[in-house]
């Protein structure tokens, strides 16, 4: 069973969780190159632009936080298992209780189109995953997250391993020490998420 407050403690330096299905255990990972999203260089797509303007989704934060976590837990299309088990589920929901774990959802209708998950501390936010059923809600919901963390003055979106749809979002690699260094000073900050 994951601890909410080793989950804590291991964000605080440097390290997330990840599952392995296959072997159904949870390892701690501290990559040596870091994914980050510069919050002053974010810029939305044009098609999210457009989305945004036309309000073509309900954006909400923290409407249905266990229907992201477990959105975002379901296999991919050309993926069979996934890295967010069952004990990552139930400890990120508990942090979520506790107000460190939030959602940013996308609504069309009552339908839940898509949304991402992550947790704050400090002047952090560690992204965690996201996910779509309507194409380019999870796009929004990102979009409505750097807005909040900009608004709000975070320092920090680690976006942790890069892959082609993070780069096309605007994160950035950078090496482990540089991050270490940005997560201690976004650390010090005093900001509410809400």
């Amino acid at each position: 069973m994951l601890q909410i407050d080793e989950v804590i403690r291991a964000y605080l330096h440097g390290y997330f969780p990840m599952a392995n299905p296959e072997e159904g255990k949870i390892y701690w990972c501290q990559p040596r190159r870091r994914a980050i999203v510069p919050l002053e260089r974010y810029r939305a797509s044009r098609i999210v632009r457009n989305l945004v303007r036309k309000g073509a989704f309900d954006v909400c934060i923290n409407r249905d936080f266990e229907a992201v976590i477990r959105g975002c837990a379901a296999p991919r299309e050309t993926e069979s298992e996934t890295w967010i088990s069952p004990d990552i589920v139930t400890a990120y929901v508990e942090l979520h209780k506790h107000g460190l774990a939030h959602s940013i959802e996308c609504y069309s209708g009552s339908r839940l189109a898509g949304g991402l998950y992550g947790l704050a501390i400090g002047g952090a936010f560690f992204g965690e995953s996201m996910f779509y059923r309507l194409p380019n809600a999870s796009k929004v919901a990102f979009d409505r997250l750097v807005l909040h963390l900009k608004k709000k003055r975070y320092m920090l979106l680690d976006a942790q391993i890069m892959n082609p749809h993070l780069e096309r979002l605007g994160a950035v690699e950078i090496d482990h020490a540089e991050y270490m260094a940005l997560l201690h000073r976004a650390l010090r900050k005093k900001i509410r998420f809400l």
